[in-house]
């Protein structure tokens, strides 16, 4: 990780009233950091020095046209997941991105990581900075690996969302509701954050075949158009079980 500068940060203004823009706004203005904002349609900036720090919290793709609409001068940051800094052309630019399911205001970002990025050492220290007041852990990711990072935590987030729904849908014909299984899933990622793929469980890890073929025509006979996920999801865990034998 390069070592990057200490940086003053006095005043941010946060471009973008939705769900990230509200929660960051409200947590840096928490953590003794001058905010302005979030600020919505029609935004005006003006007087902006080199002194000053723009994050635009806005969609991705809205995010290069806002940045084209301010004035040179400030450091200019987003926090999109999946975008580079070329967004922010021609901008003294940095990206900080919450590695973290954001709902908005109330949101706790301590302890988790942030994936930062920044065309100059100030820009970087700007992002770094602003992780850390959060609490959370900054990680240099560079824009050449930005859609691999943001693939990750599409599938440990979004992709966790879907896998959950559809064992709801399984579960509710039998039953269980989101919280029983929503303990079941929570106790799964303890355990996988402590012991990786050791933590695995179930008829695949057993090697329990015959489970699993009764399993499969369950399935397919209440909820056939999941069994191309359930068979990718098995395949996937037995080279995973495979794994953890050798």
């Amino acid at each position: 990780m390069t070592n990057t500068p200490s940086v003053a940060l006095a005043r941010v203004t946060i471009v973008g009233p939705g769900r990230v823009g509200r929660a960051l706004a409200e947590a840096l203005g928490n953590h003794g950091v001058g905010v302005r904002g979030p600020l919505g349609h029609g935004f005006r900036l003006s007087n902006l020095t080199s002194d000053d720090v723009v994050l635009l919290c806005v969609p991705d793709d809205e995010i290069a046209r806002v940045a084209a609409d301010i004035s040179h001068g400030p450091l200019v940051g987003h926090c999109a997941g999946a975008l580079t800094l070329d967004v922010l052309s021609p901008h003294e630019g940095f990206s900080m991105h919450p590695l973290l399911a954001i709902t908005g205001e109330g949101t706790r970002f301590d302890g988790a990581a942030a994936a930062i990025a920044g065309t100059s050492s100030r820009a970087l220290g700007v992002a770094r900075e602003m992780a850390t007041r959060l609490g959370m852990l900054p990680i240099e990711i560079a824009d050449a690996d930005r859609t691999l990072y943001h693939s990750a935590a599409v599938i440990a987030s979004n992709y966790l969302v879907v896998l959950e729904e559809a064992a709801a849908s399984v579960g509710a014909r039998v039953g269980l509701e989101r919280r029983h299984l929503a303990r079941l899933a929570e106790s799964a990622l303890v355990n996988w954050t402590r012991d990786g793929a050791r933590s695995l469980t179930g008829p695949v890890a057993r090697g329990d075949e015959a489970v699993i073929a009764r399993q499969r025509a369950a399935l397919a006979a209440s909820e056939a158009s999941l069994l191309p996920l359930w068979d990718a999801l098995t395949e996937r865990a037995r080279a995973v079980a495979a794994e953890v034998r050798d």
